[in-house]
């Protein structure tokens, strides 16, 4: 086994120590629960979709009416998302964890009793700020506690919860939806985050690296670390972060965009952006568009729901790949390819069978690269900005989903065609692509 590093003193490098070691069961814990705070927010972000059509019979209202209710959710998760980073770099990243999964859980269980749309849209939106809060500083956390080796798988498959929540958020309303109204769904989507702040305020541990980078105190960072190894802790007289004595601007907001990282950071947020307006335009807009040129319901809904289930499929794929190779060139490649799928569906109306192939192909690559974005980031970003750069990513990101939607909206009011519409995803995608590898190229930061 590799020794972590040391320097004068018996100073431990904390990075190096959890690079040493096998991962522990303390360590797998924080998997879990970082998975089931992402599987969580999964559930309550695709809440709104299923309960939509009971919820305008029951209230007697076209569905028109519900657009800015299902939008409302997305908006906050914008704010939640770029408030949330800077709060965790300054305060920690649990305080900001347990605070985003009360917030989504207690709206949630709030928006249950909502008695008209004003009420529900107003409530949707305060969800979402929980929502755009918890992903992020769940990578962040996450990505602290593994070891380098590990980084990229773990993140991602912990970012496969996002898509299960969601796919469970449909099983379950197929059960309780009809039995017991659409309440049912958000008293679920309110009462399990809540059960889970609690989980999360007694078992969920505070990064260690954020307690070096913050001066927290030497013992509070040995009684985080033993559990991993109690006798090289134990040993250590202090801690050290490897990047430590070369980031010292104290404003989260200046880390990200300082010298070393200001190119990245746009780089990142561009791709980010464009892989979103490719996931959001397809997932709202391909039932529709499938519709629109003589496919059944049965099978729209059904090669709507392949293309989200391809990213479950791949992206454990992809962070073992980047574990082992130039990640920028493997989320590049995973763009790439999810570009020309696109442009094949487009061409495969006529049949099925091919087209709910390459479907699933499409959404295995564009998905799968999404999955991966907050591992790169994480994995660029220094400690002190971690929170605010993963954050600030998937919030900027967040428009790109926004344009996507409307992109949709737009280009079928133009009238353009199944193949039309998904030839111009192209675009997307090759900015995508382009953006990343130039990131590779120009940013050798590596993560910390």
């Amino acid at each position: 086994m590799n020794q972590p590093q040391t320097s004068v003193g018996n100073c431990l490098d904390v990075q190096s120590f959890i690079n040493a070691q096998p991962i522990s069961r303390y360590q797998w814990r924080v998997v879990i629960l970082c998975f089931l705070i992402v599987f969580l927010d999964g559930l309550d972000t695709a809440a709104m979709g299923f309960i939509a059509p009971a919820l305008s019979q029951d209230w007697g209202i076209d569905r028109a009416s519900l657009g800015p209710v299902m939008s409302a959710a997305l908006i906050g998760m914008v704010f939640g998302a770029l408030g949330s980073g800077p709060l965790a770099d300054r305060f920690g990243r649990k305080v900001v964890l347990v605070g985003a999964v009360l917030l989504f859980g207690a709206f949630s269980l709030a928006s249950a009793y909502s008695t008209n749309v004003d009420q529900l849209l107003v409530l949707r939106f305060l969800t979402g700020l929980g929502l755009g809060a918890g992903m992020p500083n769940a990578t962040t956390l996450l990505s602290e506690y593994t070891p380098e080796r590990k980084k990229s798988l773990l993140v991602t498959s912990m970012f496969c919860g996002f898509n299960l929540g969601m796919a469970g958020g449909g099983f379950i309303s197929a059960k309780l939806i009809p039995a017991f109204g659409w309440h049912s769904l958000l008293l679920i989507g309110g009462i399990l985050p809540l059960i889970l702040a609690v989980v999360l305020l007694f078992w969920l541990p505070e990064s260690a690296r954020y307690l070096v980078v913050r001066n927290r105190g030497t013992d509070k960072v040995r009684r985080t670390l033993a559990p991993i190894d109690p006798h090289t802790v134990a040993q250590a007289a202090s801690f050290s972060v490897p990047e430590q004595k070369t980031v010292k601007a104290r404003n989260v907001l200046a880390v990200i965009f300082s010298g070393t990282y200001s190119a990245g950071t746009l780089l990142l947020w561009l791709t980010y952006f464009m892989g979103l307006v490719i996931v959001y335009l397809l997932t709202s807009w391909l039932p529709t568009l499938m519709r629109d040129s003589g496919a059944s319901m049965e099978q729209a809904a059904f090669i709507g729901a392949l293309f989200q289930f391809g990213g479950v499929l791949s992206a454990v794929g992809v962070g073992w790949a980047m574990d082992r190779f130039n990640p920028h060139k493997v989320i590049g490649l995973f763009y790439l390819m999810a570009g020309i799928f696109a442009y094949a569906v487009g061409q495969s109306l006529g049949n099925i069978t091919l087209l709910a192939t390459l479907v699933l192909v499409a959404g295995m690559c564009v998905n799968g690269a999404q999955s991966a974005m907050p591992s790169l980031a994480a994995r660029f970003y220094p400690t002190q900005g971690r929170a605010t750069g993963v954050s600030w990513m998937l919030g900027i990101g967040r428009f790109g989903a926004i344009l996507g939607a409307w992109m949709g909206a737009t280009l079928l009011g133009l009238g353009w065609n199944f193949e039309q519409v998904l030839t111009a995803l192209v675009i997307p995608a090759a900015l995508a692509t382009t953006a990343v590898v130039i990131k590779g190229m120009v940013s050798h930061a590596d993560a910390t």
